[in-house]
């Protein structure tokens, strides 16, 4: 007998006075304020407007909930549309099921629109946000362990989980507690690159999405969840690889295309000229001079020889 584990919780929800409130998705709304708090941390400290990040937010985070929901519906439908089955049990987002890959897909979408209203590049954003959302899913894991869900093989390691729902019972591999790990992991490390070789243009982002995936990759490899399989390999472990592969390809590229870090990430519209909008209207007032200058030797030249002609200088000005 293995005295040494980690208990799941008696009930899957916390009451808050007479308001119950489904770990699940308390861990959500915790990660979720995290990542607006430090995200916009982030983004001060490369240059941006403080609420940015937060505006941002109201687009992403209900796009990426509901992208999060379909990719577990569609890649897990037998759950809600097999016989015996109630198809009403999709929407129930609280009981637990969000996939990262949609949430992240869909969420970017949302992210690009509210960056489009802000005027500000999506790139730039991400990178300031990439460490955010990372250490948002560290957090939302534990949402996991209080539905008992998603763990992994069975084993007798002193920190097995110990799982108490009827025929499940027994002592697994705490896939979540892995997986949470993994992602402070992964935020530190991407910090870390970002301090030290002044990344920008997305590629904060795109190392996390590479890191992500390799730890996701080992995780699902411990999961016995049922799930669909191509060529004997979990769904969830090809998405991991084609996400690493896509990643790399656009670290690699942007490395080439766009090297260093983006000088300006929000121009401030309200009275302060960018670089390139100073540069114009310096064009401009050139240009402006030079016509003066220009229409002047006319005048002058038009009323010498108006003498030479024998007219009057006012019959010089008319021409």
């Amino acid at each position: 007998m293995n005295l040494a584990y980690i208990p799941s919780p008696a009930a899957g929800e916390i009451h808050l006075g007479p308001l119950p409130l489904r770990g699940y998705a308390l861990c959500i709304i915790i990660g979720v304020f995290v990542a607006v708090w430090y995200g916009n941390k982030r983004w001060i400290a490369r240059g941006g407007k403080p609420g940015t990040v937060a505006d941002i937010a109201v687009w992403a985070v209900p796009f990426g909930l509901v992208g999060g929901r379909l990719y577990h519906v569609i890649t897990d439908y037998q759950l809600y549309f097999s016989e015996g089955k109630n198809w009403v049990d999709a929407f129930k987002i609280w009981e637990g099921g969000l996939g990262i890959w949609g949430a992240v897909a869909l969420g970017a979408v949302g992210a690009w629109i509210g960056c489009r209203r802000r005027g500000i590049p999506l790139p730039a954003w991400a990178d300031a946000m990439a460490p955010a959302l990372v250490i948002a899913q560290a957090i939302g894991r534990w949402g996991n362990w209080f539905n008992q869900e998603l763990y992994g093989r069975a084993t007798d390691l002193p920190w097995a989980l110990k799982i108490t729902k009827g025929e499940e019972s027994g002592l697994y591999h705490p896939t979540f507690l892995y997986e949470s790990l993994w992602c402070l992991g992964v935020a530190a490390v991407i910090v870390w690159a970002d301090r030290r070789f002044k990344l920008g243009h997305g590629r904060v982002f795109g190392l996390y999405v590479a890191l992500y995936c390799v730890g996701r990759g080992w995780v699902e490899y411990l999961r016995v969840d049922d799930a669909h399989h191509i060529l004997g390999l979990r769904l969830n472990v090809w998405t991991a690889i084609f996400g690493f592969i896509l990643a790399v390809v656009y670290l690699v590229l942007s490395a080439r295309l766009r090297p260093g870090r983006e000088e300006i990430v929000e121009p401030d519209r309200e009275g302060a000229q960018t670089a390139a909008e100073a540069v114009a209207d310096a064009d401009a007032d050139a240009s402006g001079e030079a016509d003066k200058a220009e229409g002047g030797a006319l005048l002058t030249k038009a009323k010498k020889d108006a003498k030479l002609e024998g007219a009057k200088p006012e019959d010089a000005k008319d021409k």
